[in-house]
């Protein structure tokens, strides 16, 4: 089986290719998706909903896959989701979330994903 991956689909807009298991999503880190995820998660801050995502914790991913989806069969994928392909969700979710930082005021991204490791 192929590696699965996390790629740039559109990286004007953010958006990244998550492949579970043979089912491809295109996902983007918008204000909406990212304040239902929050909501869903209760998370209390921005870093907070950042370090779920990206900390591959099972709610948060299953989340993530649910509501920052824009294109793609995201109930097939959850279905076949399965741990090893937690990796490859952070891996997205943290390109995704990282487009918000790319507009020539980045911040100290790094440090954040660093922080998550």
């Amino acid at each position: 089986m192929a590696k699965e991956e996390s790629v740039m689909v559109n990286g004007a807009r953010g958006e990244v290719l998550l492949t579970i298991d043979g089912v491809e999503l295109v996902i983007a880190a918008t204000m909406g998706g990212l304040a239902a995820v929050s909501t869903r998660l209760d998370c209390k801050s921005f870093q907070d909903l950042f370090m779920r995502l990206s900390g591959v914790e099972a709610a948060a991913v299953l989340a993530g896959i649910e509501l920052l989806t824009i294109k793609g069969d995201r109930l097939a994928a959850i279905q076949k989701l399965k741990l090893k392909h937690f990796k490859d969700c952070a891996a997205a979710f943290n390109a995704a979330l990282a487009h918000h930082f790319d507009d020539g005021d980045e911040g100290n991204v790094e440090a954040v994903v660093d922080a998550t490791k």
